[in-house]
């Protein structure tokens, strides 16, 4: 798979390099901003970019983020941040959350982790960070059905936004396949959500319900 990363911390831009071609990955190019980053675009099959770039140090990876998927609709982008900014992971859920991710910087020392989200982004899936999640689910009203939750279904709910499916959930959670199941099912009938939605259109749904 082909990977272009855009980060403008050296250390950090150098050492995602050499972590993603020890983990057999094609880095075809590593820049420090969003226009050089675009002109790499054609030549890779996912992209890594930070969310702060120069010149403004602001927003710029977001920018580019969406002008890639402009150009090339789908294009898988896993975004990385310096610390949890639900906002940046609004807009970017907007502009549609097909081949998405958006990580905490830190994630990336838990490689394992951070290889599978990049997998899973490359493969159409869709990547939130557990503290984004965690800070989405805080924000509902205390009338919310989300607060009808047991705390094990609110686990659940919240492995279910990050984008796991039934057994990564048992597995983090250390349960069966068939608990998980029945977990997802209470859940889905206390918010009303769509018992049928399976997969990718389940983590869709989960995550515009604790956006709305």
């Amino acid at each position: 798979m082909r990977i272009v990363i855009a980060e403008d911390d050296t250390l950090l831009r150098e050492g995602l390099a050499l972590l993603l071609r020890s983990e057999g990955f094609d880095v075809v190019a590593a820049v420090d901003n969003g226009d050089d980053f675009l002109a790499h675009l054609d030549e890779a099959d996912a992209a890594v970019l930070d969310v702060r770039m120069p010149p403004t140090h602001t927003s710029e990876g977001l920018k580019a983020a969406a002008e890639a998927r402009a150009r090339r609709p789908g294009f898988p982008v896993l975004v990385l941040s310096a610390y949890v900014e639900d906002r940046y992971a609004g807009e970017l859920l907007a502009r549609g959350a097909d081949g998405l991710g958006y990580l905490l910087k830190e994630r990336v020392g838990k490689v394992a982790a951070f290889v599978d989200a990049l997998r899973r982004v490359a493969a159409g899936g869709t990547v939130m960070d557990p503290e984004v999640i965690s800070q989405l689910m805080s924000r509902r009203r205390a009338d919310d059905p989300v607060q009808s939750l047991t705390p094990r279904e609110r686990e659940v709910l919240g492995l279910m936004a990050e984008g796991l499916d039934n057994g990564s959930i048992a597995e983090r959670l250390v349960v069966t396949e068939t608990a998980v199941s029945k977990h997802i099912g209470n859940i889905f009938a206390k918010l009303g959500l769509a018992a049928s939605d399976s997969g990718h259109r389940r983590v869709l749904a989960v995550l515009a319900y604790l956006r709305s």
